[in-house]
């Protein structure tokens, strides 16, 4: 019986990586296809109109990263990593 809850236990190890994997491939693709985007509304001088966003760039010239990356990510639903690269990108 031990052996069959420890197998039993391995599979879900081994499956619950897998399940983690997808997610992140899939949060990878959302975040290249976002970053896509941007560029294509930047080409298009397009901008977003949230007057939050001047207040992010204004804390990001301040030196206010982290005040910045967390008003970016409250804006944008972003995650921790992909708000910092968009933050870095502002100074």
């Amino acid at each position: 019986m031990d052996i069959v809850g420890f197998l039993l236990f391995l599979a879900l190890i081994v499956g619950l990586g897998t399940v983690e994997s997808r997610i992140s491939r899939a949060d990878r693709r959302v975040a290249r296809v976002e970053h896509k985007l941007d560029l294509i509304l930047g080409h298009l001088g397009l901008r977003e109109d949230d007057s939050r966003m001047d207040e992010v760039i204004a804390l990001a010239r301040d030196g206010k990263k982290i005040q910045a990356i967390k008003l970016y990510r409250e804006i944008t639903d972003a995650g921790l990593k992909e708000a910092k690269e968009a933050v870095e990108r502002l100074v």
